[in-house]
């Protein structure tokens, strides 16, 4: 993080017991998922239980990054005063290539560039000196 850049002062997420291994990753720009040791199903968001059943177990693996874009909007309003300086841009749901979908902010494109089926990869954005947010960028 450049020692001239602007405090952070948008919400950021405390990282609890089931997220941390993620949070952790994403500050060493790799993208961790956990994945299901009984169905190999790479799963997002980090848990303490599978959702294939009591019996299965997770394990944390790191991911590729590149993805497709399966849905999309462009937010035009903020929501909060945080984001009253932003401008328009597009909060997407990301495919992975390994299957596990997540919500993101795609970056480096103008908003109404993105589209369905686009393909894109992790952009890892530090935004403190702990915190790195994973945003995705056209591939």
């Amino acid at each position: 993080m450049n020692d001239e850049a602007m405090p952070y002062r948008k919400p950021l997420f405390e990282p609890g017991p089931a997220s941390q291994p993620f949070w952790a990753g994403l500050r060493e720009h790799k993208l961790k998922l956990q994945r299901s040791k009984k169905t190999g199903k790479v799963i997002y968001y980090p848990r303490l239980v599978s959702p294939y059943g009591p019996k299965d177990e997770l394990e944390w693996v790191e991911c590729s990054g590149k993805g497709t874009v399966y849905s999309f909007t462009i937010a035009r309003r903020p929501t909060a005063p945080q984001w009253n300086d932003d401008g328009d841009y597009a909060i997407a749901i990301v495919e992975l290539d390994e299957g596990a979908r997540l919500t993101a902010n795609i970056l480096n494109c103008p908003p109404e560039a993105v589209n369905i089926g686009m393909k894109v990869k992790a952009h890892f954005q530090d935004v403190t000196a702990e915190v790195t947010l994973l945003q995705f960028e056209p591939a």
